[in-house]
């Protein structure tokens, strides 16, 4: 009832289920004139374009005019969050130059997007017209399949600013969160039906690989809700003849600072390889390379473990970097005139946040791994491939994502509260 009350909360609850009703629909509206049938085989037979069907909610196996989805943004931001990291100019456009200077930084974020959906397109379009023997005078086809792909990508990423500035949550996360919900019935089904006509012992595999990601849900709870308080002391101040006493409250620094970001963008990265095989031709040195690392980085091999390990840890520390200033904070305590117990203000206590920080983010960064890679392995263990792509980075997307939209969502209930309270 108080979140039906809560101001503003039932349009932006509106505009978010109408959005992504509307995404849907698109998935399934077909590009004319390509063999969607051949396209759903190739992905079926490989299990990287696998995770990107997935990621659009099959919308490239089918071959909609959104097929790409918003991966063409979350690549674009990858290498925009990088590229800060690497150049002043946009490191001080992000940090200094306020809603300006982020305004600018989504701008070039979606040229990039653009740009990358463009090669995204070609890639996809060459590739399936090779793999049914058409080389020849395609120029007008492929040109029109370009351009279908890349002007659904940029309404998908136009769709998502729109949920994130008038919805609720935000849009490029909840769009990942919609798309692996549809393909979870296909997925049940599936595994249902290798239950039964395995017998005993596929029923025995089935509940194994279910019991380790219901222990994976429980441990992603508490990892995404996990806080390291730090106590901080306020100095005593006194006002007229008034003194007030120190007061002690505490500094939450959360466990697991980038959320799903990093475990998102590091799939993307992954699946790099598997796009430029298909893009490009392999019979070349460089193609070689190229059939040499998809064949290493499998799913069920130890080289696509320990890569995909490398980059989520990569990737927690880049985000936390980009979060939580521990310099920032320190000046930040100084000016309120508050200080941890046992530290000297200024750099002593930028030293000490650095520490914990990074403390933190390690063991983080360590769970997502575990989180991303134990269920892979107990899949190839039993024989279970029905949940190939929608393993424990799926589960940590869907609960990461469902528990940040409901912080969001108590954030309006309780403003409508104080409202009210103000009002009597």
């Amino acid at each position: 009832m108080q979140m039906a009350q809560a101001a503003g909360l039932r349009g932006r609850l509106l505009i978010t289920l109408g959005l992504l009703i509307l995404l849907r629909f698109g998935m399934f509206v077909p590009i004319p004139g390509l063999d969607r049938a051949r396209l759903a085989e190739i992905i079926q037979g490989n299990a990287a374009l696998g995770i990107l069907d997935l990621f659009t909610g099959g919308g490239l196996s089918t071959l909609g005019i959104f097929a790409l989805g918003i991966l063409p943004y979350i690549n674009a931001s990858i290498i925009v969050q990088l590229l800060t990291a690497a150049l002043p100019s946009l490191e001080d456009l992000q940090k200094n130059e306020g809603e300006a200077g982020r305004r600018k930084i989504a701008q070039i974020t979606r040229y990039i997007a653009f740009g990358w959906a463009i090669i995204q397109s070609i890639g996809i379009t060459l590739g399936l017209l090779v793999a049914n023997g058409v080389v020849a005078g395609t120029l007008p086809s492929i040109a029109a399949t370009v351009l279908a792909l890349v002007a659904g990508s940029m309404f998908v990423m136009w769709i998502s600013e729109l949920i994130t500035e008038r919805g609720l949550g935000n849009g490029a996360s909840l769009l990942i969160f919609v798309n692996i919900v549809a393909v979870l019935p296909k997925t049940l089904g599936d595994t249902i039906t290798f239950a039964q006509q395995g017998g005993r012992q596929a029923i025995a595999q089935v509940v194994i690989l279910l019991l380790v990601f219901l222990v994976m849900i429980i441990g992603i709870v508490f990892v995404q809700e996990g806080t390291r308080r730090i106590p901080i002391v306020s100095a005593r101040r006194q006002v007229g003849r008034r003194l007030y006493r120190e007061r002690t409250s505490y500094l939450p620094l959360r466990l697991n600072q980038g959320g799903v970001m990093p475990i998102i963008f590091a799939s993307a990265v992954l699946v790099l390889p598997f796009q430029l095989v298909q893009a490009l031709p392999t019979d070349n040195p460089v193609g070689q390379v190229l059939v040499q690392l998809v064949n290493a980085l499998r799913p069920d091999s130890w080289g696509y473990v320990a890569f995909y390990s490398l980059l989520i840890l990569g990737f927690s520390f880049f985000y936390a970097s980009l979060i939580v200033n521990p310099k920032d904070m320190s000046q930040n305590l100084k000016k309120m005139g508050t200080s941890i117990p046992g530290i000297r203000p200024g750099t002593a206590t930028t030293n000490y946040l650095e520490g914990v920080l990074n403390r933190l983010t390690l063991l983080g960064a360590l769970f997502l791994s575990l989180v991303a890679t134990i269920p892979t392995l107990v899949e190839s263990a039993t024989g279970v491939t029905t949940f190939r792509g929608l393993g424990a980075t799926s589960l940590l997307i869907l609960v990461g994502v469902a528990i940040d939209t409901a912080k969001q969502i108590q954030t309006y209930v309780m403003s409508q509260r104080y409202e009210d309270m103000i009002k009597k």
